[in-house]
């Protein structure tokens, strides 16, 4: 089962200089780098079945789309401020208008979260919006979930700190909401634990 995931960057800057010693600093991108390491990295290797894309959706430029395709990646170290020094480099550059590859297996793109939607609706992956609200994804464990997703291409759509705002609640409507419980994990957790749960089945 291909698992994709999409975190939004409200802050987040698509272009410009990006501090190593501050990435709090820097539009929460230290969530962004967090979430790359729990959607890519296991001990001594990384999930070939496993893809995420970040969506900079802050700052004064346009926005900026990077995706890191599990299954061919290379070059980069699961720690911190490696991968933040990848995104540094990528936001130096032009945004081109489609997906071009920056290095083994990421790529950059303008465009944000509802074009990244379209995308995966046009290649039949099932999308999911992570919701506190939603169904609590305890309740469809295990054969639920087998059932539901054996063979598919899931797509897990969450936000970075902030919860999503008007325009993305709206277009979120018609997609399934899921819940990993009513506190307000933190992302790179809440990733973590949707993979626990996939590699289950």
């Amino acid at each position: 089962m291909e698992r994709r995931y999409a975190i939004i960057g409200h802050r987040a800057p698509s272009m410009g200089k990006l501090n190593l010693n501050d990435l709090p600093g820097s539009g929460r991108m230290d969530v962004l780098v967090r979430a790359i390491n729990s959607a890519l990295f296991v001990s001594h290797g990384i999930r070939k079945d496993s893809h995420i894309t970040l969506h900079l959706q802050g700052g004064d430029g346009p926005n900026r789309r990077i995706w890191f395709d599990g299954g061919i990646l290379a070059g980069v170290r699961p720690d911190e401020r490696s991968i933040a020094g990848q995104l540094k480099a990528i936001m130096k550059l032009p945004i081109p208008p489609q997906f071009h590859e920056v290095t083994q297996g990421i790529y950059h793109s303008g465009g944000d979260i509802f074009d990244t939607l379209k995308e995966w609706e046009r290649e039949d992956v099932k999308i999911n919006i992570l919701d506190a609200n939603g169904t609590n994804i305890s309740e469809l464990l295990p054969r639920e979930i087998a059932l539901k997703y054996k063979a598919e291409k899931i797509g897990i759509i969450l936000s970075d700190d902030l919860p999503f705002n008007e325009d993305e609640v709206e277009q979120f409507t018609d997609y399934p909401k899921i819940s990993l419980g009513k506190k307000w994990l933190q992302g790179h957790s809440c990733i973590a634990i949707t993979q626990y749960l996939f590699d289950k089945i």
